[in-house]
C-alpha cells in the first residue's frame, strides 16, 4: 500500500525514532509499504518517519548501471549504527519530504555500518559513493534531522524564503 509522505515543515519529521524491538509481521508490512511508496515517488531512500512511523527503519534502492531500480537490490535497514566514517565528499541531495529542492551537502565519503534485516540478522557493511550518502541521509531522518539543516546560514535562509513562496502558491 502506498502511504502518504510527510513533508516539511511537518513537526513529525523532527521526531526521534525509536529502536525496533519486534521483527514481526507488522514490521514486514511497513517495509513492503515503504518500498511501494518510495518507488511510486521515484525515490532512492525512505525512512519510516517519512511515512509517520517513528521507528529506526529505512530502505535504500539505488539504480543499477542500466539506471533501473531492481527489487533484488533493495536494502532494508533496521536499527542502523555507523561504526566508522572516513573522508568527506559533497553531493547534491534531494528528499521526498522536501520535494523539488536540491542542494549540495557535505557527508562522510566512506562509512562502515551495522544494521539488522527484517528477519533480525545483523549485517556489517562498508559503503562509499552514493550508497554511503544515502545511508547517512536516511539515518539523519531517524534522528529527526533533514538535509536542509546542514546548509549554510545563507543557503538555509534562501531555502526558507523560496519554500514559503512555494507553499503559498499551492494554497
Amino acid at each position: 500500500m502506498i502511504r502518504e509522505i510527510v513533508t516539511y515543515p511537518n513537526k513529525i519529521l523532527k521526531q526521534k525514532s525509536t529502536k525496533v524491538e519486534n521483527f514481526d509481521q507488522e514490521l514486514h508490512l511497513l517495509l513492503d509499504d515503504m518500498y511501494e511508496t518510495m518507488m511510486a515517488k521515484n525515490g532512492i531512500g525512505l525512512a519510516a518517519i517519512q511515512v509517520a512511523v517513528p521507528i529506526n527503519v529505512l530502505i535504500i534502492n539505488l539504480p543499477n548501471e542500466d539506471d533501473k531500480q531492481e527489487k533484488e537490490d533493495l536494502i532494508e535497514v533496521i536499527n542502523p549504527t555507523i561504526l566508522e566514517r572516513r573522508g568527506s565528499t559533497l553531493y547534491t541531495e534531494g528528499c521526498l519530504s522536501v520535494p523539488e529542492y536540491y542542494e549540495d551537502v557535505e557527508r562522510a565519503e566512506w562509512i562502515k555500518i551495522s544494521y539488522y534485516t527484517r528477519e533480525g540478522v545483523e549485517i556489517i557493511k562498508e559503503c562509499d559513493g552514493l550508497l554511503a550518502i544515502a545511508f547517512q541521509h536516511e539515518m539523519d531522518h531517524l534522528k529527526g534531522e533533514l538535509f536542509i539543516e546542514k546548509l549554510s546560514f545563507l543557503k538555509r535562509k534562501k531555502f526558507e524564503k523560496e519554500w514559503k513562496k512555494k507553499i503559498k502558491g499551492k494554497k
